[in-house]
């Protein structure tokens, strides 16, 4: 692949990936993305466990689309985790994996949490008509 097309897919992995990262955590908040980032948490976790029975356990494709683009640009040795690799590339410090992990895992449970609470459970939330 040109290294160009590397360079714009490397660009939009970090951009795409960040923002659902984000949409992940805070999506549930905004009354108009509420079902959207409930099928966005869903689709996380479903990678992460279904996926996960055959690529390991917290499983992320795009991780691993990014991190073979990554490895075309010459770049080695990545966190296993996104969170870890981020927090790297912002701040120059790699957390451990037990702590990126544990973070990712508590945050994106919380979440996803929430995101039931209001979308499911929430006596505020607007119900159809019968």
């Amino acid at each position: 692949m040109d290294e160009l097309l590397l360079r714009i897919a490397n660009s939009f992995f970090y951009v795409f990936h960040t923002v659902l990262i984000i949409f992940n955590l805070f999506g549930w908040m905004p009354v108009r993305t509420r079902k959207l980032n409930l099928i966005t948490l869903l689709l996380t976790f479903g990678s992460w466990v279904l996926l996960g029975i055959w690529m390991g356990w917290g499983y992320c494709f795009l991780t691993d689309w990014h991190y073979e683009v990554l490895g075309r640009l010459g770049e080695h040795n990545l966190p296993n985790s996104y969170i870890a690799f981020l927090t790297e590339r912002i701040t120059g410090w790699l957390p451990s994996t037990a702590l990126s992990n544990t973070l990712t895992l508590s945050l994106a449970i919380l979440a996803l949490l929430c995101s039931l609470y209001i979308n499911l459970i929430s006596p505020g939330r607007k119900r159809k008509p019968l």
